[in-house]
């Protein structure tokens, strides 16, 4: 069975020769520290998505269609010493940042937003002026290669990458957290307009891609939880985004896309029967500090709803036993099927070399139905 079978019978709840063996990632700390534990220095290829060898994870494919703005703004450093640098991005939000600590690209915390582009119905107008869906640069100049090489391909195909889109995400994006729970009740054209132009744009954009290809599943990106629970109501969910992603996702089903994963870190739980309603299929990562026990939503919406993730990294700093007890605990999901287990995000740097080689050694068995036998 290959890559594409498997992934297809797995969240399609029937049986595979095994369970898919997929991660998220490792911060640049955690590389770092398993290099001095003994890691190989160029054992990764960066991608763990794709697939990195090196842990036999499988391979996927995604359809690296340009969906950001277009063109950035001009980034600006605008103070900058030892510690902090505070800066324009390429979104146009204003960010101070801890320079210290900082490896491989991750930063030690998360940046501070102190401004964002987008206030009102006119700064909206102008952000739209970067959002041209026929712009010739957001389809790679080697496409018709890739589609010939994707039409041949083993493995299961996403269409965009990782973190790309979202009807929440990405007006986050544009006006920030709090201006943006402010606009639902206080600027509700603004939001309403943003939700309708998001829907648009991404069936425009990705017309050609549904049309030349036989993708296999579509992820939306939203992150629009903290660990106690959504940063929306069901009741915003129900107004705002229900009849977008309602749109998308009959635009997407009606050219053969019917798995629909949803990616939003946080406590969800309130907002998954929106999100079946709406058609989405599969929910990830499950984060278990934010109480998302898979487990229980298993059990409260049985084969509506695969599963990815799950894994609670915090037993993955541990000792052996704690992750042979994790891995345990999620066995009776990967024997029911539809669901893929992965660490609940990517992995920290408290977790060694040797626990992570541990972990995946006794998930590999899990996954072939070999654990404990």
């Amino acid at each position: 069975m290959n890559y594409r079978e498997r992934f297809l019978r797995t969240m399609n709840f029937q049986t595979p020769d095994r369970v898919p063996n997929h991660e998220l990632g490792i911060w640049g700390q955690t590389h770092e520290r398993w290099l001095s534990e003994g890691f190989p220095e160029n054992a990764l290829r960066g991608d763990f998505f794709r697939g990195e060898d090196f842990f036999k994870l499988d391979r996927r494919e995604f359809v690296n269609i340009a969906v950001h703005l277009m063109p950035y703004f001009e980034g600006q450093v605008i103070e900058e010493d030892e510690r902090v640098i505070i800066y324009r991005d390429g979104n146009g939000i204003k960010r101070k940042a801890l320079k210290e600590g900082t490896v491989r690209g991750t930063r030690p915390s998360m940046d501070q937003y102190i401004d964002f582009p987008v206030k009102n119905m006119a700064d909206f107008q102008e952000m739209k002026k970067r959002y041209n869906s026929k712009a010739p640069e957001r389809y790679p100049q080697d496409w018709d290669e890739r589609v010939k090489n994707w039409k041949a391909r083993d493995c299961p195909l996403c269409l965009l990458t990782n973190g790309t889109f979202g009807f929440y995400s990405t007006p986050r994006t544009w006006m920030g957290t709090e201006n943006l729970s402010l606009a639902f009740y206080d600027q509700p054209e603004l939001v309403h307009e943003m939700m309708d132009f998001l829907a648009d744009f991404i069936i425009d954009v990705t017309q050609r891609a549904v049309e030349e290809l036989n993708i296999d599943y579509f992820n939306f990106f939203e992150d629009l939880a903290c660990k106690s629970g959504p940063l929306i109501s069901p009741q915003i969910f129900r107004e705002f985004m229900l009849p977008r992603y309602k749109r998308v996702i009959d635009f997407l089903n009606r050219h053969g896309i019917k798995i629909i994963w949803v990616d939003s870190d946080g406590n969800t739980e309130p907002l998954i029967p929106l999100f079946l309603e709406a058609g989405v299929t599969c929910h990830w990562p499950l984060e278990v500090a934010s109480d998302m026990d898979a487990l229980k939503i298993r059990k409260t919406y049985g084969r509506d709803l695969a599963l990815c993730g799950g894994v609670d990294k915090r037993e993955l700093a541990k000792d052996k036993k704690a992750i042979e007890k994790e891995v345990e605990r999620i066995l009776p999901l990967i024997e029911q099927g539809g669901y893929i287990p992965t660490v609940d995000h990517t992995v920290p740097p408290d977790v060694s070399y040797d626990n992570f080689m541990y972990y995946m050694e006794i998930k590999m068995k899990a996954l072939q139905g070999e654990y404990g036998a």
